[in-house]
């Protein structure tokens, strides 16, 4: 057996010809806001992705970036204008922060109905509460990417591995759903046995950021499996599932080339949508 790639690259373009023809009926063109702070490349990197993915759709660009010395004071009264800004339709803070920046308060000043990012915790409540809102980014675009592959969740064994706030957390409450309705394992550092977990799972999501953990002798044969971590190694970038899996897999979505594509597509999914509410 010989996993079929989930091709994020290719469905993220897809997705993003629809919303070029949504944005090109709208009277006012959305804007998608971002800030940055400091000088990472990856940041630097990422953020101009984004800007490239809105000129492809037709989407506005405000980009404010801060210098790596800027205080969480410079940050807010960036949040205040882009609130403020009738342009803006949508914005993110790029994270991580640097150090002496409280994320939590950074994310908090956010206009809730401009959160591109859906990390606001009134759009997280939300969710609980199964109320509609801006959703997580990455999450969504897993969702969407099992959707366009025709692949079911609906009674599905799918593992969530790792419990971060922009990923796990979300996808977990998301997947779980009224219309996706999986029954939902989340694995995190604490988490015993994690291989009776991975062996039982029909659909595995890995976010953990630890290098080919996953590997063939821990997953079904037929599974599905999705790869969101990322980790810097000397031989580059690394996801963590094992290029072999491949072989036991049914679907695979590879870093790179699968849910990254998916996560910069539903944000600006979220920018339009917020545009037309």
């Amino acid at each position: 057996m010989t996993a079929t790639i989930l091709d994020g690259r290719a469905t993220a373009a897809a997705i993003k010809s629809e919303l070029r023809v949504i944005v090109e009926k709208m009277s006012k063109k959305p804007g998608l806001g971002t800030v940055l702070v400091g000088d990472d490349p990856g940041s630097h990197s990422y953020v101009g992705g984004k800007h490239k993915d809105c000129a492809e759709v037709g989407i506005n660009s405000i980009r404010v970036d801060l210098p790596s010395d800027a205080t969480e004071a410079d940050v807010l009264a960036a949040i205040k204008d882009l609130n403020n800004s009738p342009e803006c339709t949508g914005y993110i803070v790029q994270l991580p922060v640097p150090k002496g920046i409280d994320t939590n308060k950074i994310l908090e000043a956010i206009d809730p109905a401009k959160d591109a990012d859906g990390l606001h915790p009134l759009n997280l409540g939300k969710l609980v509460i199964g109320q509609s809102a801006p959703l997580p980014c990455t999450p969504r675009g897993i969702i969407e990417l099992l959707h366009r592959y025709e692949i079911s969740t609906k009674g599905a064994e799918v593992l969530v591995m790792g419990r971060g706030i922009t990923v796990g957390r979300p996808l977990a409450l998301m997947l779980s759903r009224k219309g996706d309705d999986a029954t939902v394992t989340i694995t995190h550092t604490s988490t015993r046995a994690v291989s009776e977990h991975t062996k039982r799972a029909d659909i595995i999501v890995a976010a953990i950021g630890q290098a080919h953990f996953l590997t063939p002798d821990m997953v079904k044969a037929g599974a599905v499996v999705l790869d969101v971590g990322i980790t810097r190694t000397p031989q580059g970038l690394l996801g963590d599932i094992h290029p072999d899996v491949m072989k036991v897999a049914s679907y695979m979505a590879p870093m790179p080339g699968g849910v990254g594509p998916m996560t910069r597509a539903m944000l600006l999914s979220n920018v339009v949508e917020s545009a037309l509410r």
